[in-house]
């Protein structure tokens, strides 16, 4: 459940490397409770603000608080609140996973007894009780992923921070860890996470932020950043049969016409005036409408439209 509570708190963060300002005084909250998805072109900020968060880098300037603990003065009571997945499995690969999840526990001070059922209970979830006994060298790339979760999830961590979770990995291993997300979300698990897959971000995230040059762009709830993008309207039309395209980029309204696969792609000056020209081409033509469609703006173009030129 999603409180008022920020889960993370930052204010007026900046990091610079040399003469390079990667980072520009960004400000942002987490609730509690939520899946945040983090966007950004390569080069933005992501990356070098996920590894402030997390306490692998400092800030130059502003603060960050993570459940209540500030990364900077207080890092240790921070850390043990986190749970991080990086983009790579960081799991040893000589050793096996059942050894990997027990280094993990004593790391992290969780008790035998209970590390015990934490590494039954992860593993089999995600698929690894079988092959736990095996060198993570053996590995598919999915699995060691899948791993490299589980040991994120140990200590039962109030906030989930992954790097492109899904990354490259076989249809199997993204379901295993989108359904793992999706429940550790709804039994209260803060998750904050990096993607460039736009599908995935718009099933998963409460709210989504992006960065562009080190600023922070737009913040806001996938639905809403959708509707804040200016676009001519387009309506998807077919007919029961191949009208003239020439015929139909005249009428009243429309600007531009294209067809593929027996559809047409209509871009609207005005969008009442373009639909109601359409259908009396139609009857004038008797020509049935089989399907007429408005379809809203994706969250690659929302994500397209704020980044242009960044990449």
């Amino acid at each position: 459940m999603i409180t008022g509570q920020a889960a993370i708190s930052i204010r007026e963060v900046t990091k610079r490397f040399d003469d390079i300002v990667a980072v520009d005084r960004i400000s942002l909250d987490v609730r509690r409770g939520e899946i945040f998805g983090f966007l950004g072109p390569n080069g933005a900020g992501k990356t070098t603000t996920v590894r402030m968060l997390t306490g692998i880098i400092r800030p130059d300037a502003g603060s960050i608080h993570v459940m209540g603990h500030d990364i900077v003065k207080d890092p240790v009571p921070a850390k043990q609140q986190m749970g991080v997945v990086p983009e790579t499995a960081n799991a040893y690969l000589d050793l096996s996973g059942r050894q990997n999840m027990l280094l993990a526990a004593d790391l992290y001070g969780v008790p035998r007894a209970r590390a015990e059922e934490r590494i039954r209970e992860t593993l089999t979830e995600l698929g690894l009780i079988d092959r736990q006994d095996h060198r993570v060298q053996g590995y598919s790339k999915g699995m060691q992923q899948r791993l490299t979760l589980s040991m994120a999830l140990l200590h039962e961590p109030p906030i989930l921070f992954l790097d492109e979770p899904t990354s490259g990995l076989d249809v199997q291993s993204t379901h295993l860890i989108i359904t793992m997300l999706q429940r550790l979300n709804e039994a209260g698990t803060t998750i904050f996470l990096t993607t460039h897959n736009m599908d995935e971000a718009n099933r998963l995230c409460h709210r989504i932020g992006i960065i562009r040059r080190g600023k922070i762009a737009a913040v806001d709830t996938p639905e809403q950043l959708k509707r804040t993008i200016e676009r001519i309207a387009v309506i998807l039309v077919g007919f029961d049969h191949q009208v003239d395209t020439g015929a139909l980029s005249a009428l009243p309204g429309i600007a531009d016409v294209t067809e593929a696969n027996g559809r047409y792609r209509i871009t609207a000056e005005d969008i009442d005036t373009a639909i109601q020209s359409i259908v009396a081409h139609a009857r004038a033509q008797e020509a049935r409408i089989l399907s007429l469609d408005t379809p809203a703006p994706s969250l690659d173009e929302v994500f397209l439209s704020i980044t242009a030129g960044d990449e």
